[in-house]
């Protein structure tokens, strides 16, 4: 067993690899709650791949990741795992990303006992063609309810103009079509592909003993790992933006827009590169910063901008979105905006004053025992040891968030997503 410690903020993490490939972290905490979520690096993005060897590519419907988690619920007695862990009084869910796909449950009583529902349910796929057709009318109404939601389309709006080849197109759930092709053995073998202990990662949270969770938790383990090649195929992305601007009108009462700079350096560190975004979120776009105070001011928009900087294996882009009813005003104001800080630079208090507000926003993340995990999964597929988010954070400099700006903010590779009022 591994030990790996901070100093800093006084965390260990305990990581155990067992002899079928499977990654275990215990992260001992003394409150009330206990965590567990167990997580594959497969995700919507994951739709091409060569399967154990073969010679030709096979290719799944787009959303079948989603449809998988729904499905791994479903068992051969006729029950439903998250209703049998719903009912002992835990709080049960599962989600899918573009990069991996995770089973969790948190609880304050009956961790053993939901345990047990947790770990057969993950390893013991049970899929029939009646049980499959039955969650297709479930799933088409959710991707329909996500096709009805103004931000979701923003975003996806913004991806397709963004991106022209990138998996990252690829709705999480799929859409009526897609899913329409999603059949029992197609899941049988996305499970087999990557449900496989050397491309997982189990992480549980709380007052644990870490030598006794391991060991109870390897106890439980049936999957076996040994010699299996799935090779997956992703496109390969253009570095320029496919077009500007992209406008739908929908239900709304207000517009929304959305500013994404598509960002193509993936040499820097992940981490690093995210926590330097971090800290130009907090000096340009929160609700202290100047632009925040100038469009307030002037009733240009009512609320807090959003900002997000989002990243995996092959793609990365920051994204500012606003309500406001001056589209145009607006987008050229944050132009403005950025321009003068790029030429003006940051001052050093300002710069202190933000180190000092993510660095707080960093210890606290290690308050909550579902946040903990989370992150360490995340973490782990992306290949970025625990704690070494503040390593990376005390090597940030001035200069390299300015330079991030320079880098990252331009205009050749901005994109700009309206929704307007029908």
């Amino acid at each position: 067993m591994q030990t790996i410690e901070n100093n800093k903020i006084k965390e260990r993490v305990y990581v155990e690899k067992l002899d079928n490939g499977l990654t275990i972290m215990a992260f001992p905490k003394k409150t009330k709650k206990k965590y567990i979520i167990w997580s594959t690096n497969f995700g919507s993005i994951d739709n091409k791949f060569y399967y154990n060897g073969e010679s030709d590519v096979t290719i799944v419907p787009d959303g079948i990741a989603h449809y998988l988690e729904h499905k791994l619920f479903e068992q051969e007695n006729g029950t439903n795992s998250l209703d049998t862990l719903t009912t002992i009084g835990v709080d049960a869910n599962a989600f899918t990303t573009n990069d991996h796909t995770a089973y969790l449950f948190e609880c304050t009583e009956n961790f053993d006992e939901a345990l047990v529902e947790f770990m057969n349910y993950v390893q013991n796929p049970y899929f029939t063609d009646e049980n499959v057709e039955k969650e297709r009318g479930i799933i088409e109404q959710e991707i329909m309810m996500y096709d009805d939601s103004p931000e979701w389309v923003l975003y996806m709006n913004l991806m397709k103009a963004m991106y022209k080849d990138n998996e990252i197109n690829i709705d999480v759930a799929g859409t009526v079509e897609t899913i329409s092709d999603i059949d029992k053995d197609k899941l049988y073998k996305i499970y087999n592909a990557f449900y496989r202990p050397e491309n997982m990662v189990l992480v549980v949270c709380g007052d644990f003993n870490q030598e006794e969770i391991i060991n109870k938790l390897k106890s439980m383990v049936t999957m076996e790992g040994g010699k299996f090649s799935t090779k997956r195929v992703y496109n390969k992305e253009q570095e320029e933006i496919v077009e500007k601007y992209t406008e739908q009108s929908m239900d709304i009462s207000m517009p929304l827009l959305m500013i994404g700079y598509k960002d193509n350096n993936f040499s820097d560190s992940k981490i690093k590169r995210e926590l330097g975004m971090a800290l130009l979120e907090n000096l340009l776009f929160n609700k202290s910063s100047k632009l925040f105070e100038n469009l307030y001011e002037n009733g240009k928009i009512i609320s807090e901008p959003g900002f997000d900087y989002e990243f995996s294996k092959n793609y990365a882009h920051a994204l500012i979105q606003i309500k406001t009813n001056f589209i145009d005003d607006v987008t050229e104001e944050i132009k403005n905006y950025i321009e003068n800080v790029k030429n003006d630079g940051i001052s050093e208090e300002d710069f202190e004053r933000a180190k000092r507000g993510i660095y707080g926003d960093l210890v606290k993340e290690y308050n909550e025992v579902s946040t903990i995990a989370t992150n360490l999964v995340q973490d782990y597929f992306l290949g970025v040891e625990p704690f070494d988010c503040f390593e990376e954070f005390s090597s940030i400099t001035k200069e390299y968030v300015e330079n991030l700006l320079k880098e990252v903010f331009v205009e050749n590779k901005k994109v700009v997503s309206v929704i307007k009022p029908i």
